[in-house]
C-alpha cells in the first residue's frame, strides 16, 4: 500500500515540476564541465547546484592542504615558533619554500606559505610542530574529515603527495572547503595573491604568489579564494570560490582539462542560472494514506508551506522525491494538521530540503460498536 502511495505522490510531484518547466524563462544548454569530477556548493548553506561523479574517490593533490591548514589553526598557535626538522627540511619534490634543517620560522608563516603558494615543505614542518609528529598529524586530519561528515576521505600526508590510500571526492572537498572557509585566517590566506614569508632565524624572506590564477582573472567577478592541486595522477585540481552580493558559492574540479576556465563556468552557472523556485506547492495532496479505525479510510498528506528551494532548470529533471511516514497507517482521531511523515526531495543524490508531511482534514472514529462490528468481520 504504501509504494502505491509513494508511486502516486511521484506521478504528482513531476506533473508540477512539468508545469514549472513551461513556465520558467529559457535557459541555455545544460552544463557541460570538462572534469572528471565537480561539484558546485553554496557556501552558507551546502546545498548541492550540480555535481559530477562528485561521490567518487579520486587523488585531491594539493588541495589536502586545506585540511592541514584546518588543524594548523585550530591546534596550533600561530605566534609559535617552528624549528625545522630534518625530514621537513628534505621535502624538494613540487612547490617548495626551501626549508633548511634547523630554520626558526612561525606557524603563521608555514601557513602562508603553505596556502598561497602550496608549499609542500612547510605542511610537513606543520605536521610536527602542531602534531607531535607527522603520523598523529595525519590521523587527526582524518578524525576531523570524520567529524565534517566527509565519510570518503582519508588521507596519508598533509601536501597531497599520490598515494593510493590517499583520497577525497568533490563532494567531501565541498564541505571541507565550507568549513575552512569560516576560519577567519584561512578565509583571508586563500584570497590573497601576493605575500612575504619571513624566517626569524636565519633571518630572511621570500615574495609568494598564489598558486589560483583566478584571483588575477578579471574575467570571473568576485573571486575570493581558494586552492590549487596537482599532480601526474590527479591531474590539474582546483577548487574556487567566488561572493556576489550575499551569495558565497565554491566549485570543485577534479582532474579538468582546464581548471580555471571549468570552475568559472561552474561559477557563473551557479549565478546566473540557479534560481529560487517552488517546486512544491503547499496544500496540494502529496499522497494518500491509510487511517485505521476512522470515518475515513484515508487522509490526504500536503506539505503544510511550499517547499522552497534553489536550482537551476536543466537540473529538474535530476530531482528524487522520497516519502518517510512516522507510522504505515495511523489511528483515528486523525487532527487536520497532524505530523504523519516527511518528503525528502534530492537532487543528484544530495539533500535538497527536508519538510514535514501533515494530514489535510481531521478524520474521526469510528463509534466503538461499528469497530467491535469491524474487528469481528476480520
Amino acid at each position: 500500500m504504501i509504494k502505491k502511495i509513494i508511486k502516486i505522490a511521484f506521478t504528482i510531484f513531476f506533473a508540477v515540476v512539468s508545469v514549472m518547466c513551461l513556465i520558467w524563462p529559457a535557459a541555455a544548454d545544460e552544463l557541460k564541465i570538462n572534469a572528471r569530477a565537480a561539484i558546485l556548493m553554496d557556501a552558507e548553506t551546502g546545498q548541492v547546484y550540480f555535481a559530477k561523479d562528485a561521490a567518487k574517490r579520486r587523488s585531491p593533490a594539493s588541495l589536502t592542504k586545506l585540511m592541514t591548514a584546518i588543524l594548523a589553526v585550530e591546534n596550533g598557535n600561530l605566534n609559535d615558533v617552528v624549528v625545522v626538522s630534518g625530514r621537513a627540511a628534505s621535502v624538494s619534490v613540487g612547490s617548495t619554500i626551501g626549508l633548511r634543517k634547523g630554520d626558526r620560522i612561525t606557524l603563521g608563516n608555514l601557513l602562508k606559505a603553505a596556502l598561497i603558494t602550496s608549499a609542500n615543505d612547510a605542511t610537513v614542518a606543520i605536521a610536527e610542530h602542531v602534531g607531535g609528529n607527522h603520523d598523529n598529524f595525519v590521523h587527526q586530519m582524518n578524525r576531523k574529515a570524520a567529524l565534517l561528515g566527509a565519510k570518503d576521505t582519508r588521507f596519508i600526508n598533509t601536501n597531497g603527495y599520490f598515494n593510493p590510500k590517499h583520497y577525497s571526492t568533490a563532494y567531501d572537498l565541498g564541505l571541507i572547503t565550507r568549513y575552512a572557509l569560516q576560519i577567519p585566517q584561512i578565509n583571508e590566506l586563500v584570497s590573497t595573491r601576493e605575500a612575504v614569508v619571513r624566517w626569524i632565524e636565519p633571518e630572511r624572506e621570500k615574495e609568494v604568489k598564489n598558486t589560483n590564477r583566478l584571483l588575477f582573472s578579471e574575467d570571473v567577478e568576485g573571486i575570493d579564494g581558494v586552492k590549487t592541486g596537482s599532480t601526474a595522477r590527479a591531474g590539474n585540481c582546483l577548487i574556487a570560490s567566488a561572493t556576489r552580493g550575499d551569495r558565497r558559492l565554491i566549485a570543485v574540479v577534479l582532474h579538468a582539462g582546464n581548471r580555471y576556465r571549468e570552475a568559472a563556468k561552474l561559477l557563473e552557472y551557479g549565478f546566473s542560472a540557479v534560481q529560487p523556485v517552488v517546486i512544491f506547492p503547499s496544500g496540494k495532496k502529496m499522497a494518500e494514506v491509510p487511517v485505521k479505525n476512522g470515518l475515513a479510510g484515508t487522509v490526504p498528506v500536503i506539505v503544510a508551506e511550499p517547499v522552497r528551494v534553489h536550482m537551476a532548470k536543466d537540473q529538474f529533471k535530476n530531482i528524487r522525491l522520497n516519502i518517510k511516514f512516522i507510522n504505515d497507517a495511523p489511528v483515528a482521531p486523525v487532527r487536520e494538521g497532524q505530523l504523519l511523515g516527511h518528503a525528502v526531495f534530492t537532487i543528484n543524490g544530495y539533500r535538497l530540503s527536508k519538510v514535514p508531511l501533515v494530514a489535510s482534514r481531521e478524520v474521526p472514529p469510528r463509534p466503538l460498536f461499528a469497530r467491535i462490528m469491524y474487528w469481528l468481520s476480520d
